[in-house]
């Protein structure tokens, strides 16, 4: 049976063993609680599908510690989303990155192009930052069934997720229901990006900040 535990040093090490034995947890961020998984472990990201009940061909986020943790996965931020972290990570932004050749994580998205692609966050979030230097990155989607409200608290996730997460980690009531704003580059468009999702931060905002910061297509 699943727990709901404190976060504490002991339940952060019991969290990050979960996660690299191929389970989920449960953990909350800078916006909502979220499930997560190792990213380089199909099986696990398997689970997190069937637990949301979440069709295969919505891509999940990775969630980092830090910024400087994207390179080591063996991604890449574009013009000018590599100006657009800068400005908004950590926060509830998530930009669109391009995976090298050799990248190994499980939870890429195939393009057009036939380039693979993969949505990222940094959380703005102290206890959210803890948990996931604990942990290492994780794959990661909000932690409730497809279609449903995205969770606050831990007992919010657990009545919709149950037993089939392994750990909920429960760090206090998160700031809304709101998810992150997703945005990737887009050489077609005037300012160079597509706002995919438009969560928390408005896509006006983004946009205004590309312009304030010189533009889209500088380096």
């Amino acid at each position: 049976m699943s727990e709901i535990v404190a976060i504490t040093d002991q339940s952060l090490r019991r969290a990050a063993a979960v996660i690299h034995g191929g389970g989920l947890v449960v953990l909350p961020t800078d916006t909502v609680y979220g499930v997560a998984c190792d990213p380089f472990n199909a099986d696990a990201i398997a689970k997190i599908y069937a637990a949301k009940r979440r069709p295969r061909y919505k891509a999940l986020q990775v969630i980092l510690a830090s910024v400087d943790d994207i390179d080591d996965l063996g991604l890449d931020l574009p013009v000018p989303l590599n100006r657009l972290a800068a400005t908004f990570l950590p926060g509830a932004f998530s930009p669109i990155a391009v995976a090298r050749d050799g990248c190994t994580l499980k939870t890429l998205r195939p393009e057009a192009d036939g380039s693979y692609s993969q949505a990222l966050r940094v959380p703005n979030s102290a206890v959210a930052l803890r948990i996931l230097r604990a942990t290492g990155p994780v794959a990661a989607s909000s932690a409730n069934r497809s279609g449903g409200e995205s969770p606050q608290t831990a007992q919010e996730a657990y009545e919709q997720l149950g037993d089939d997460i392994d750990l909920y980690l429960d760090g206090g009531v998160t700031q809304g229901h709101i998810a992150s704003t997703v945005v990737s580059a887009d050489q077609h468009d005037t300012d160079g990006i597509c706002v995919e999702r438009e969560g928390v931060i408005p896509a006006a905002v983004i946009r205004k900040s590309l312009l304030i910061n010189g533009g889209s297509l500088g380096a």
